[in-house]
This record gives C-alpha cells, structure tokens and sequence, in this order.
C-alpha cells in the first residue's frame, strides 16, 4: 500500500469517527428519554447540538486549516474531539449533554474539511480523485449509516455513556495515524477569517434550527414561529450582503452561479437532509413500535450502511463516466421513492419483505448522490484552495442534517401531538396526556400501565411519520427534476486530453 492510499484510509476513518457521532446517539433517545427525562424537543437539542455547531463552523474551520496547515488542524481537531466525547459520557443531565454535544461539533468542524482537503491534494488526477472520493463517500456514508448499529451493540451490555466513552480511543488513534502518515499542506495566501460573515452565518442557522426545534410547542402559526422564520430569513439576506462587500469573504456566494458548484451543494443538501430525519425517526419506530432492543435496532440498519457505502463507490466511479446529472438523478428518485414508501409503513411491517427493501433503495440512492456530488463541487475549485470547497461541502452535508433532524422532527411532533389528543382525550388524566403529547419516551411507559392506550398511541407514531417522510419523499422528487435541468452532464474523456464533455451542449470546455 503507497503512502497516498494509508493517508486516505486515515482521513477515511477520521471522517467515518466523526460521521458516526453524528447518528450514533439516535439509538439511545429511548434511553435518554427515560433516564434523563428527555422530551421530544429535549432530544432534538441532543442530536442537533452537534449537527448545528458542526454545519455553522465548518466553513471557517475549512479556511483556517487552509491557512494554518491541514495536518495540526486534523490532529487538533481529533484530540478536541476525544475530550468532548470523555466529558459527555460523565454528565447526569440532558441540558449538560446538549451543551457537550454543541462542543463535540466544534471539534467535528475543524475535522472535517481537512479530510477532503487532504484527498484534493493527495489525489489531483480525475479519475483517481473521483475512486478516493469514492472511498471517502463510503466511509462517510457507513458512519452515518452505522452509528445506530454501534451504539445498538453498546447499549445492549453497558449504559448509554458507553455510547460517547467508544469514541475516545477511536479518535485518539486516528489522531496518531494522522501524525504519521498525513502529509502536510497548507495555502499561506488564504486571508484572515471573516469574522462578520461568521457571526451572521452562526446567528442564521442557530435562529433557523431553534425555530424550527421549538415549532411545535409554540405551534408553526404562532408569532414566535413567524417571527423566527423571519428573522432567519433576514439574517440569511445579511449573509449574502456581507460577504459580497468584505474584502475576504468566508465563501465567494457567487460560486452558485456556477450550477456544478449549486446544484450539487442542493443534491447533497436534499441527501442528508432525508438521511438524518429518517434516522431520528425510525430509530425510534423499531424501538417503541415493534419493541426491538437496542442491538437489534442497531443491526437492521445494516441494509442502510452497505447499501450506500456500495453505491457512492459506484457513484465515484460512474460520474466520470456517465456524467454528474445522469448519476445523482436517479438516485434522487430512489430517493424519494424510498420515503413515499416509508411513509405507508404499519406497526407490525415485516421486516424482510418490508423495511429490508425500502433501506436498500434508500441507502442506494443516497450513495449515488453524495459522491458525484461532491466531486462536482470540489472541482470548482484548485487544489490549493481544497479547504473551502471541501468546507462548503462538508456545510451543505451537515445543514441538510441539521435541518432534516429539526424539520423531520418538528413535523413529526406536531402530527404526533395533535392526532394523539385527538385520539385518547378524555382516556388519561388532561397533565398525562399532555406529558404524553410532548414526550414519545413518556407515552410508551404510560402504555405499558395503561394497555387500552396503545392502538391510539400507535397510530399517532404512524401518522406523524407518515407526514414527515411524504414532505421528504416530496422534496427529493422536486430536487431530481432540479438536479435533471441543473446539474452538467459532463464526462471525463478517456483520450487523455483534460477536459469536459458538455452533452447538453456537445461542446468541450475546459476542465478548471
């Protein structure tokens, strides 16, 4: 093995470590639910405070490492990481946890861009570059995927701290890896950060995912609701003012008028926008509809995580090949097929016919998405500014996560909430139900005292996921017909010669 591929299986796992945090706290919600008395919106906090810290800094973290040097921001980013993780699994409380998780994503944004940074670097052939994406869509994609399986496995012998204590050896091992075989490299001519332009990006997205979070307790029409939507959408507005007039802007916006660059950051937005809301939900469906334990929830994701990590190789290696549009849309309607199928989707659905299917489509379609998509964005730029392409892709990656968790949830909740008053009012005391409304975790153990309960319990869970996976199932289908008009049908030409084959316009242009 060459001393490029042992960087790439370093920066492999380093993305893998810090992917599988992402989604690995999701198979103890029930747990947390009931040991730390964690409502719905309590867990939300849980899972997106390390989503939100994540996808709001990473794309300073991707200048700085630029600036500073790849290799220290990895190994710093991987020791910052290890220490968060340490402390989470020693707190007793769920606001102490949402506040570490919120530090463990800042150690996750100065991780992440130097992983695809370094591979840009590494790897400057099309192809080569296109088969190492390959394997880092993989490892990302089996991070995700196989968090729940992980944690499964965990909480079936230890405690839910287990689930955050399994993660300080890993990263402290990657983080020896990295200082051994990562080579360094640095662009000493990127600027000084762009502190307004943070500061605007932070305040957008935290007021964004806190309105979308809290929807469902103030209720979506409610002035708070309407108010914090706004807000969010002036501050979005501010963004795009200032950073067209600073001097050094955190990101040139006017990179999405080029429609590799936005397109593929709207495919991969949509991909992980569906992936992680379908985590947060059907982790908890296994455990509290069709009673699974911990493990067994954690291994039925297994469909999820080589379904994908198969097909964002093939996706790696059949861009170049077939072009970007005519891989990334197909597998946004695989996509949105497998969502319009979840959501029809009973309390006693077989798994083997069933649910074994519809994560095969989903994972497969995620794969072919994310890859592609990513070699279309990191093109846009050269080498040597790797840091920010690769920042404003791994961004697109965790906002559409971040959103997915809030919005998927959100949605979820106020289905949920709704039809079970609607279901059981007057069959539990107005304080229990109200208890019950707002907690999933809480519900089920009211269910178990009270059996009568259950089938209005059930089809509340039901109908909120059916909601929230037709607006998902919806938004992939409209995201392929984007990406069918929007993405390039480009092709790398097999002769030798550097450049891109435009099918739409049987032209050649150059390749950047």
């Amino acid at each position: 093995m060459t001393r490029r591929h042992l960087t790439l299986l370093t920066v492999c796992l380093a993305a893998l470590t810090i992917n599988a945090n992402t989604t690995v706290v999701n198979i103890a919600l029930p747990t947390l639910a009931e040991e730390l008395d964690a409502g719905t919106r309590s867990l939300l906090w849980i899972v997106d405070g390390y989503n939100l810290s994540f996808a709001a800094l990473v794309l300073a973290m991707g200048s700085l490492s630029d600036r500073f040097g790849r290799r220290p921001a990895l190994v710093l980013g991987l020791l910052g990481f290890a220490v968060a993780n340490a402390a989470a699994a020693m707190v007793d409380s769920s606001e102490a946890l949402v506040a570490l998780r919120f530090v463990t994503g800042v150690s996750a944004a100065v991780i992440f861009p130097t992983t695809l940074s370094i591979i840009a670097n590494a790897f400057t052939d099309r192809r080569e570059r296109a088969s190492a994406l390959g394997a880092w869509g993989a490892s990302v994609g089996v991070g995700v995927a196989a968090g729940p399986v992980i944690g499964g496995a965990l909480l079936e012998h230890f405690s839910w701290h287990s689930v955050f204590w399994a993660q300080v050896p890993l990263a402290l091992v990657t983080a020896a890896m990295a200082l051994v075989l990562v080579p360094e490299s640095r662009d000493t001519g990127v600027p000084r950060i762009d502190k307004p332009g943070l500061v605007v990006s932070v305040a957008a997205l935290g007021t964004l995912t806190w309105t979308i979070i809290e929807a469902p307790e103030h209720g979506w029409p409610s002035l708070e609701t309407v108010l914090g939507l706004a807000l969010a959408v002036v501050l979005v507005l501010a963004f795009v003012l200032v950073e067209r007039r600073v001097e050094h802007p955190m990101i040139d916006v006017t990179l999405f008028l080029d429609r590799r660059f936005s397109a593929a950051c709207g495919a991969v937005t949509i991909a992980f926008f569906a992936m992680f809301g379908f985590i947060f939900l059907i982790t908890q469906y296994f455990q509290f509809i069709q009673e699974y334990s911990p493990l067994q929830t954690g291994v039925r994701f297994l469909p999820v995580a080589v379904s994908l990590a198969l097909a964002s190789v093939a996706g790696g290696l059949l861009a170049p090949r077939l072009g970007t549009r005519l891989v990334v849309t197909p597998g946004l309607v695989m996509l949105g097929s497998a969502f319009l199928w979840i959501s029809t989707i009973g309390a006693d659905a077989p798994y083997a016919s069933v649910v074994v299917p519809q994560m095969l489509l989903l994972g497969s379609g995620i794969g072919l998405i994310s890859t592609p998509a990513t070699e279309s964005i990191l093109r846009v730029l050269p080498p040597a500014r790797a840091g920010v392409g690769s920042a404003v892709n791994d961004a697109t990656r965790e906002l559409g996560g971040t959103l997915g968790v809030a919005v998927v949830g959100s949605l979820f909740a106020s289905q949920y909430g709704d039809r079970l008053v609607a279901l059981a009012q007057g069959r539990l005391p107005d304080g229990v139900l109200a208890e019950a409304a707002d907690s999933v975790g809480f519900a089920y153990g009211v269910a178990q005292q009270a059996p009568p309960f259950r089938a209005a319990l059930d089809a509340a869970f039901l109908d909120g996921l059916a909601f929230g996976c037709v607006v998902v199932g919806v938004l992939c289908l409209l995201g392929a017909v984007a990406a069918l008009v929007a993405l390039p049908g480009d092709r790398y030409d097999p002769s030798g010669d550097p450049t891109l084959v435009e099918e739409e316009q049987g032209v050649a242009t150059s390749l950047r």
